[in-house]
């Protein structure tokens, strides 16, 4: 038995802090390693000691496996953890961790090795008595035989999906519904597979309708004891990615529980596991289960199983590494009430999902009795374009299913997360809904209930956000005022009319005209929405009609630059309002809003050209799919990018000629930038006999 002394985390974010925090109370001393971007994030300081890894991406830095274990020599390292992603499941970190003398908190190589292709996994599962589900294995590089299609329809059948066989997370991932469609999603996939995980390998497998995703927690020692720490319920996903996930599922009963927990340890005893793993299974809506992968280490959703077992999942991978048995509250575990984790995202749900970067203003969760929070962020952090962008995991766990989402949606509901698009309104939206509530969930879940129903907000929010911001922003000026202070805001010797502030929110612009006198304010509050095209769902430019509020008597109990407590209409409101140049965010029971201040004497600016393709998020240029001068139709893929490891379609936003391309492939872009234009004047069908396909002569 050897104890680690100092321990190396080879990860960064959330995860890095998370095992800061347990190898702190095991009296282990701590080292991180950190990239250019990561500079200032919260677990540089936190560690004990921490490194530099010059460069920016993760290729340059976390995935240098070298760098990482020459930092561990360095710095006098006997261990070294390595989180989650990166170089978790990479068997041949694990065997130079060993080679340079180093012990490597995980299983063994061999063990990662035999999960590191889904296909081989599949195989050993199948000999093992696991249930599996048939597939076809297509490897990095291969050319596609021509009776793919049909091979799949006899051997897997339709709709199938494609996978990377060596990654997870949702990339390289694509549903195929048609045999005509099989190629493209097989060549994306292969495309999205090598760029995360350096390996094109991808593998088809027949796809179960409205499947739960279940996983079991299995730890094994060094002393051949194995055991599971019961079961996972991570179905609700977006592209594949977990968002919500629970502990226990609540679609399994002790007999379904005792089945899957003995085929998880049987998995484990194949394998040869020491260590935290992850067996996932597909339940099927009669309760058969199949197997789906071991991920060979610990999972990002790993605080529920903390949550309901009170059991130290960290140190309990640290004493295993040490050599030391598995103690009797982990041989013996036992369930206590329910917990339900949600992954806070930099991301805009509105707009497809997409990654969201820059400063955080605020982050803010109140830490309410049952809720745990693992942050990977704080204020004033910032949000890179080159790693995942998970902010932090909210916890909450109770003696019951319901409390447990109660006190959750409560949470994540009074934070305040200012400077960054999250998909906080899109989590409590699903811990509020009624199918959810009543546990009839599964992996379609978020593409039956739409996100914006979702997220749907009172439609008074943004009018009575506005009305506070505009007050708080006069007793801002009144404040910060350099004479007569003490003089009434907006007062003149003639009468004049009411002062008005305007801002943009949701889409719209609102004016708010107001008087304040004392205590007392009189307002109102005008809404100008652009007209909205419905074929397209955008914004047609010309404005519809203004939407008057008549004016309003406002008691001010409170009227300050940060706090807004009024009572009009017959109900009394606190708004608190927070400012980062011309944005102001405004938190209420209402829940959040972000709105932009207008310049009151607006300089002229240049306007985009119509029919511009802008960059939705920095990234960089994957491929670029036509050719200056080709006809194309609206929603057609002009442009690829990729960003935090996934690709995104930026597509023609109307038929018309492609007049300009501003960009290449491999080129590095920033958000907004105009990657192309499209000519509406010369539409397909136009001149040089153009057919109007889209395709290339």
């Amino acid at each position: 038995m050897t104890l680690i002394k100092t321990l190396l985390i080879a990860n960064r974010g959330e995860i890095a802090s998370r095992v800061i925090r347990s190898a702190r109370a095991l009296d282990i001393a701590t080292i991180a390693v950190f990239s250019e971007p990561d500079a200032a994030a919260p677990f540089v300081t936190e560690a004990d000691e921490a490194l530099p890894l010059p460069g920016s991406t993760a290729e340059e830095t976390y995935l240098r496996a070298g760098a990482i274990i020459d930092a561990a020599l360095r710095t006098g390292a006997d261990a070294i953890h390595p989180g989650y992603g990166f170089l978790s499941e990479n068997a041949d970190f694990a065997e130079a961790c060993a080679a340079a003398g180093l012990t490597f908190v995980g299983p063994p190589p061999a063990a990662i090795r035999a999960m590191g292709s889904k296909t081989s996994a599949k195989q050993l599962m199948a000999a093992a008595g696991v249930p599996v589900l048939p597939g076809i294995e297509i490897a990095d590089g291969a050319e596609l035989p021509a009776d793919l299609p049909d091979l799949a329809g006899t051997t897997v059948g339709f709709p199938l999906l494609v996978k990377a066989a060596f990654g997870g997370g949702g990339r390289g991932m694509r549903i195929v519904t048609e045999p005509g469609d099989l190629a493209v999603a097989v060549a994306a996939a292969r495309r999205e597979a090598t760029g995360a995980f350096g390996n094109g390998t991808v593998f088809l497998e027949r796809l179960v309708q409205r499947p739960r995703h279940v996983e079991v927690q299995i730890f094994a020692d060094g002393l051949g004891q194995t055991v599971h720490l019961f079961e996972r319920e991570c179905s609700i996903q977006r592209r594949y990615q977990k968002v919500i996930e629970e502990a226990p599922s609540p679609a399994v009963d002790d007999v379904l529980r005792e089945e899957l927990g003995a085929a998880a340890v049987a998995a484990a005893k194949a394998i040869g596991y020491l260590g935290a793993g992850t067996v996932e299974f597909i339940l099927d809506a009669s309760g058969d289960f199949f197997f789906l992968e071991v991920n060979t280490r610990l999972q990002v959703e790993h605080p529920v199983t903390e949550a309901v077992t009170g059991l130290d999942l960290v140190a309990l991978q640290i004493a295993v590494a040490e050599g030391k048995p598995l103690p009797p509250e982990a041989l013996h575990p036992r369930i206590d009430g329910h917990a339900i984790e949600a992954r806070l995202y930099a991301e805009d749900v509105a707009a497809g999902y997409l990654p969201a970067t820059g400063t955080l203003r605020r982050f803010e969760i109140p830490r309410l009795p049952g809720i745990r929070v693992d942050a990977g962020v704080r204020d004033g952090g910032h949000v890179s374009v080159h790693y995942d962008p998970m902010l932090a995991k909210v916890i909450a766990h109770a003696p019951t299913r319901e409390q447990a989402t109660r006190l959750l949606a409560r949470a994540l509901a009074e934070s305040r997360l200012h400077g960054v698009v999250t998909n906080r309104d899109l989590l409590t939206g699903i811990l509020r809904e009624q199918e959810f509530l009543d546990g009839h969930i599964d992996t379609g879940f978020l593409t039956r209930h739409d996100p914006a129903e979702l997220m749907a907000a009172d439609p008074r929010r943004d009018e009575i956000h506005a009305l506070a911001v505009a007050l708080a922003d006069q007793a801002l000026r009144r404040a910060t005022a350099t004479t007569l202070r003490g003089v009434p805001s907006g007062w003149r010797n003639v009468p004049n009319g009411p002062q008005q502030a305007s801002y943009t929110a949701s889409g719209r612009t609102l004016t708010v005209a107001y008087r304040v006198r004392g205590d007392r304010a009189e307002v109102s509050v005008r809404s100008d929405a652009p007209a909205v095209d419905a074929r397209e769902g955008a914004s047609g430019g010309a404005a519809s009609a203004p939407t008057p509020v008549p004016p309003m008597s406002v008691l001010l109990r409170e009227c300050t630059p940060d706090l807004i407590d009024m009572e009009f209409d017959g109900v009394r409101r606190r708004v608190r309002v927070d400012r980062d140049g011309p944005a102001r965010y405004a938190d209420s029971a209402l829940g959040a809003s972000t709105l932009t201040e207008l310049p009151r004497f607006p300089e002229s600016a240049t306007e985009a050209v119509p029919g511009s393709l802008t960059a939705p998020m920095p990234g960089t240029v994957v491929r670029v799919e036509a050719r200056p001068g080709d006809v194309v139709r609206a929603g057609q893929v002009l442009v690829v990018l990729e960003a935090m490891k996934m690709e995104h379609q930026v597509r023609a936003p109307l038929d018309g000629r492609l007049a300009e391309l501003s960009v290449s492939a491999g080129q590095a872009v920033d958000q907004g930038a105009v990657l192309a234009v499209v000519d509406s004047g010369d539409s397909a069908g136009g001149a040089d006999g153009a057919d109007g396909s889209g395709e290339r002569a």
